[in-house]
């Protein structure tokens, strides 16, 4: 959509705020369904909640171009019905995580996973121009809503919620899982007054909203950043802002390795998970800083990319923080911190139309910066890497 709305908004006739509001509708649903997604996921399992959302946003990205035509009030609907599908998926993904993988493994295998997701980023912003030249930018919503729909029928019969479900897992796996493993019984309740009482998990809540106020602004509003100050077009655009998603993947693994290897030298995995988040905050705070004295489009370009690259440690920071303190119920904590980081998206991308208006770029990286610090302080005073809830 990043892309798509720059052809979208010419042909209807659409005013940045119309814009602002096109791009931030998608974070009405997602908002929605971050707990539930969570809750459901610790109840029935995170194969059946992931399998419904990946087939509930493959459809609505399908009907995408049909509302668009219906009206921008049926657009705002379907992106948002987009959204809700979305929302379920890092609760369940973290839920499969928890009960697969041994702690000894944890940073490299949720950077891993994650990693796709930045590279579903690349490949989305690469393709999309050459779809929007060949076909118009309706092939674009058609093309991706129906790689979903290949992904479940794969998905269905191949994956299981835990080792406990998979027919083909050898005895000597199950045995090395669950040496490493926590309590194997679904969850009935779930103790909201205890996991609210506790420090680390706010630590994670604000951390999460200081960190996705960054990312989401260079998501959503990077494309308009290269058009307007850097003077590429729209195919430039959506290739210069591959290079921080690819930085990231590459280097959300490399973190992963890291601090794998750190826990398993013996060093605590408090003091890994604060100092791979350290990274993860104070490296984009840096290289946003230096952006305002910058004045060739390739060095901002490579800045960025460096911004995103070490923002990507935060996989084996604060990503991985909800497994190691509350493992049964680590998919209604990361819909919880997940929920504060949504917010974060929503005001961020339309606090920077607000600061565009009045202000300048630089005025949006300050913002950002401050929160980048304000999370810093937060993490090192108030996390732990220890577990604090059975």
């Amino acid at each position: 959509m990043s892309i798509a709305i720059l052809p979208m908004s010419a042909e209807y006739n659409w005013n940045p705020a119309t814009v602002g509001l096109v791009q931030s509708s998608f974070f009405w649903g997602y908002l929605l369904t971050q707990i539930a997604g969570g809750i459901w996921a610790d109840k029935v399992g995170g194969k059946t909640v992931l399998g419904f959302g990946v087939i509930w946003w493959s459809i609505a990205t399908i009907l995408t171009p049909v509302a668009a035509k219906a009206g921008l009030p049926f657009l705002l609907v379907s992106r948002a019905f987009m959204g809700i599908g979305e929302g379920v998926a890092m609760p369940a993904m973290n839920n499969i995580l928890s009960k697969w993988v041994p702690v000894s493994e944890r940073s490299r295998s949720l950077a891993l996973v994650y990693s796709g997701m930045y590279l579903g980023s690349v490949t989305g912003l690469a393709f999309s121009p050459f779809l929007i030249h060949q076909f118009g930018w309706p092939s674009v919503f058609y093309s991706f809503g129906s790689l979903g729909t290949v992904w479940f029928a794969a998905w269905l019969s191949k994956a299981h919620s835990s080792p406990l479900d998979d027919p083909q897992l050898r005895p000597a796996e199950k045995k090395l899982i669950f040496a490493n493993s926590f309590s194997k019984e679904p969850v009935k309740t779930i103790p909201w007054g205890l996991i609210l009482s506790k420090a680390p998990v706010w630590a994670l809540i604000v951390s999460h909203f200081c960190h996705n106020w960054g990312t989401f602004i260079l998501l959503t509003w990077m494309p308009t950043y290269y058009n307007q100050v850097l003077k590429f077009n729209l195919t430039e655009s959506g290739l210069f802002c591959v290079l921080p998603w690819l930085t990231m993947a590459f280097s959300s693994n490399l973190g992963g390795w890291i601090a794998d290897t750190l826990v398993s030298k013996g060093l605590s995995v408090t003091t890994v998970r604060k100092i791979m988040q350290s990274i993860g905050f104070l490296g984009p705070a840096f290289f946003l800083t230096q952006l305002s004295h910058i004045d060739s489009p390739a060095m901002a370009v490579l800045c960025m990319a460096c911004s995103q690259g070490t923002d990507a440690f935060s996989q084996s920071g604060l990503y991985s923080n909800h497994q190691d303190i509350a493992p049964r119920y680590s998919g209604v904590l990361l819909g919880l911190s997940n929920t504060a980081g949504v917010l974060a998206g929503v005001f961020g991308t339309a606090a920077t139309g607000y600061i565009l208006q009045h202000g300048s770029w630089d005025d949006v990286f300050k913002v950002s910066v401050g929160l980048y610090l304000v999370g810093t302080v937060v993490w090192n005073l108030f996390s732990t890497g220890e577990k604090i809830l059975d």
